[in-house]
């Protein structure tokens, strides 16, 4: 694999594409779609990743597509977002991607675009990657008006018509800690008099940025944005992610310092315990 070098004074972006700044020079060290293509690799499908990686850059340009990896049962697959905060006015729309992607990548659903959505996500295991199988939901995200915590709303498109999936709450994570204890243990998914709070507010990613919690269909989800290199590394490592993608991070950690990365995970109480059942890593291209 070719790994692609980053420039002086390249800008850097966050999982929600807010910009942020370099933790060190940017000159000569990685951009994060090195990892993206790690896990493409070592999951035999080099081809198909490049290949949409080619085609979003060609249609969006670069630094506006965010990937996440995604690990659940064992099983990796990978989410990609688009956002526009021009909303109705946006550019970068749900019929643009996916007129990018074709023929190769279908998706049989068009979500009206008089919806106010201000990003979109979708979903690839390896048979969607290939184009093997037609894409089957697009997730549309839109605001949360009147809400005293900055929060968002998703709704999962499908063949069925649209349902709500999930809503998201941030929290800065310097000043509202307080608000993030009690946000996290008002929860149907957590249990605080049976499981720590450590277990899910990590102390070893807590002095982040930012923290997301949100409230899913049948769990939970915990998301800390803009951690470190070597908050990276522990998240990989107690996640148990492949062992390709762990020790790639591993041999790169100095070209990658200079980074911020989104990280997150799913759960929900399982005989008394926590189960984390999703964990997730975010970087852009």
């Amino acid at each position: 694999m070719n790994l692609e070098i980053a420039h002086e004074g390249e800008r850097l972006f966050d999982f929600c594409l807010w910009e942020y700044p370099a933790a060190a020079p940017c000159a000569g060290r990685l951009r994060s779609v090195n990892l993206l293509r790690r896990s493409f690799e070592a999951e035999g499908v080099a081809a198909e990743g490049e290949a949409l990686i080619e085609a979003l850059r060609a249609s969006l340009g670069a630094s506006n597509t965010v990937w996440g990896i995604k690990q659940a049962e064992g099983r990796i697959s990978w989410e990609f977002y688009f956002y526009d905060y021009e909303r109705q006015h946006r550019q970068r729309s749900i019929p643009r991607v996916l007129a990018a992607l074709a023929p190769r990548i279908r998706c049989p659903l068009a979500p009206g675009e008089q919806l106010p959505y201000f990003m979109f996500s979708l979903d690839f295991d390896h048979d969607r990657l290939a184009g093997r199988v037609p894409l089957e939901n697009v997730q549309v995200y839109i605001g949360n008006i009147g809400s005293r915590v900055s929060s968002g709303i998703c709704y999962e498109a499908t063949s069925g018509g649209l349902r709500l999936k999930n809503q998201y709450y941030f929290f800065d994570a310097r000043t509202e800690r307080e608000n993030i204890a009690g946000k996290a243990t008002t929860s149907v998914h957590f249990d605080p008099a049976r499981v720590p709070l450590a277990e899910l507010l990590w102390p070893e990613l807590f002095d982040c940025e930012t923290i997301v919690l949100a409230n899913k269909i049948d769990r939970d989800g915990v998301y800390f944005c803009r951690v470190d290199i070597d908050q990276l590394l522990h998240f990989l490592r107690r996640l148990q992610f492949p062992s390709a993608q762990l020790q790639f991070v591993e041999q790169q950690r100095d070209g990658l310092d200079h980074m911020r990365f989104d990280v997150g995970f799913d759960y929900r109480m399982d005989g008394g315990r926590l189960q984390i059942v999703k964990g997730a890593w975010y970087g852009v291209f």
